[in-house]
């Protein structure tokens, strides 16, 4: 069984804020394929189904980001599902806007949701990074990640989250690099747009 966790904050207020491109990214891959109405459970919402046979359960903590630990760790603990089994979308500051990278482990650059889920079962899970760019200072984060997509965002966001359901198949097969390979095929960074003098 796998766990595929998308890392955001619950209620109305925040469904389109940059910091839930990871409830969104889960919300795709269930639809894509299928699987059950929303159940709560784990104190987070969760969707069951198959992918190429194989049963996956998405998470979407409801705790609110710094405590989506608690909710995963009580997830992976119930099924006994191993951290090398554990798929994590979240928003990657140090990503320009539409880059997508995975990786098993490693630090958590200040994303409060990553912090909590390594305190309760460790590192060594796997990340799906999603980009969403800086936005140049550090005392504009707070903002930026609490704040909705643009209207001109909305392109690369559609594409990057249909291309993450498109792929799934691959992140269940253990093929991670052509997971990844595969959606950023699908869903190229945007260039930025040209500025015309006024």
């Amino acid at each position: 069984m796998l766990l595929i966790v998308g890392l955001g904050n619950p209620g109305a207020k925040y469904a389109n804020n940059r910091h839930n491109i990871g409830f969104m990214a889960v919300d795709a891959i269930a639809d894509e394929y299928g699987f059950g109405a929303p159940k709560s459970k784990f104190s987070g919402q969760t969707r069951e189904g198959f992918i190429d046979g194989t049963k996956v359960l998405t998470l979407k903590p409801m705790t609110f980001m710094n405590e989506s630990g608690r909710s995963v760790g009580a997830a992976a603990q119930f099924y006994k599902i191993p951290k090398d089994k554990i798929f994590v979308f979240h928003d990657e500051l140090d990503l320009e806007a539409g880059k997508f990278r995975t990786k098993l482990g490693g630090g958590i650059a200040g994303h409060n949701g990553l912090r909590s889920i390594k305190a309760q079962i460790g590192a060594e899970f796997w990340r799906a990074r999603m980009g969403i760019g800086h936005p140049g200072r550090k005392e504009q984060v707070h903002a930026h990640v609490l704040s909705d997509f643009a209207k001109s965002d909305k392109d690369w966001v559609d594409n990057l989250l249909d291309a993450c359901a498109s792929s799934a198949d691959l992140l269940v097969s253990g093929e991670i690099d052509k997971f990844q390979t595969k959606v950023t095929r699908l869903a190229p960074t945007p260039k930025p747009k040209s500025k015309r003098n006024s």
